[in-house]
């Protein structure tokens, strides 16, 4: 058998084992690719109308929203454009709240709980299935032999000289071609000019996937090196008491506000206990994630402190393997490129999703052309 033979072995069968998640995948890619398009569509609480000249510090939105959290306290908040509510958050293991709290009067509009949110939903089932860590690892590994998929794909496909690449390019029906020679063709152009896209999707979903696929990026990305851990930097706790904490948060929150523009977000992490630090951030874009500065604070002196990992300090200054950590989300959901990018997702999602339907098709028209082959064997009396 020829390496090529083989090649088409090993893309016929990893087609059919991983088909239908792929397609699932695709599916729900194309709708969570406009999650933040259609929520401002259709979620008028996300809005405001003006009605004060300056924002409520978070202490007292905190406050106002603590107080339909049923004895919790509200992990943080989040200041976004104008017109803008503000967002509050509290999560625990078992719970996620986002609420939507006017950021002028300190009114809160909405309390959603995210577990019946429709594209958190979506979110966890694209993610993992809703089988937890099982339902992940399921995702992973479907996601790992598309990848593969692709690349044997590509090798399949590629022409052989000029002439054939001109034809496979600029492909043309005659009025007399049937449906199963558009279907092959349409599997592998379309498949082609989808790949280009649809590696980067697979690429960025592994990450997110596999501790040792992002590990491994890591070290590619920065030539060599180890993926830092996380050092969550601690607070003086001996200052307990001898200081106003409310005073201090929002202190170090006028401050971050200084750097907002008007398409930027400002985020305040309020410390979880006495030791620990208090968390603040500047995002430089409304429309995504990557592009954000990570500070840590002494909660009672207000006093910077250092910290390593991909997601410390500012974007702008972090090693080019660090910002590539940060910014694999939004390279998945082409969030990186504005909205040419989630065009350019959702159509790679549309196309993955046929890619088992047509891959199918071809199969199933080949075996039944085998059967129609097969020599009719008399037997002699």
């Amino acid at each position: 058998m020829t390496l090529k033979k083989t090649i088409g072995k090993l893309h016929l069968w990893l087609g059919l084992a991983s088909g239908i998640i792929v397609v699932w995948l695709g599916i729900t890619g194309c709708i969570l690719a406009f999650e933040r398009e259609i929520s401002h569509a259709t979620q008028a609480y996300r809005f405001i109308n003006k009605t004060g000249n300056s924002y409520l510090p978070p202490t007292v939105l905190k406050d106002s929203v603590d107080k339909y959290l049923n004895g919790k306290e509200t992990v943080s908040i989040e200041y976004l454009g104008a017109r803008d509510a503000a967002l509050a958050y509290y999560y625990d293991e078992e719970i996620y709240y986002q609420i939507f709290v006017n950021p002028y009067t300190g009114e809160v509009q909405k309390v959603k709980d995210m577990s019946r949110d429709f594209f958190r939903v979506i979110t966890m089932g694209h993610y993992e299935l809703w089988l937890g860590q099982t339902g992940r690892m399921i995702i992973s590994i479907a996601t790992l032999i598309f990848l593969i998929m692709m690349i044997t794909g590509i090798i399949l496909w590629w022409p052989k000289n000029k002439a054939a690449a001109s034809q496979r390019f600029r492909f043309k029906w005659k009025p007399t071609t049937k449906w199963r020679r558009k279907n092959y063709d349409v599997h592998n152009v379309l498949g082609f000019y989808m790949t280009w896209v649809a590696i980067f999707l697979a690429i960025t979903g592994l990450v997110m996937g596999f501790e040792w696929f992002s590990k491994s990026v890591y070290f590619v990305t920065s030539g060599g090196k180890t993926m830092p851990e996380h050092v969550h930097p601690l607070s003086d706790s001996t200052l307990a008491g001898s200081v106003n904490k409310q005073q201090m948060v929002n202190t170090v929150w006028m401050n971050l506000m200084k750097q907002k523009k008007s398409d930027n977000k400002v985020g305040i992490v309020f410390p979880h206990d006495n030791a620990d630090a208090l968390e603040g951030y500047v995002n430089h874009n409304l429309d995504s994630y990557f592009n954000a500065d990570f500070y840590h604070y002494d909660q009672y002196t207000g006093k910077e402190l250092p910290t390593h990992g991909v997601y410390a300090g500012k974007f702008e200054t972090a090693p080019l393997s660090d910002k590539i950590a940060r910014m694999n989300y939004d390279i998945h959901v082409g969030a990186v490129l504005g909205l040419p990018g989630k065009f350019l997702a959702f159509f790679a999602s549309l196309i993955a999703t046929s890619m088992p339907i047509t891959g199918f098709l071809i199969w199933r028209g080949r075996k039944k052309n085998q059967k129609k082959r097969r020599p009719v064997i008399q037997q002699v009396s």
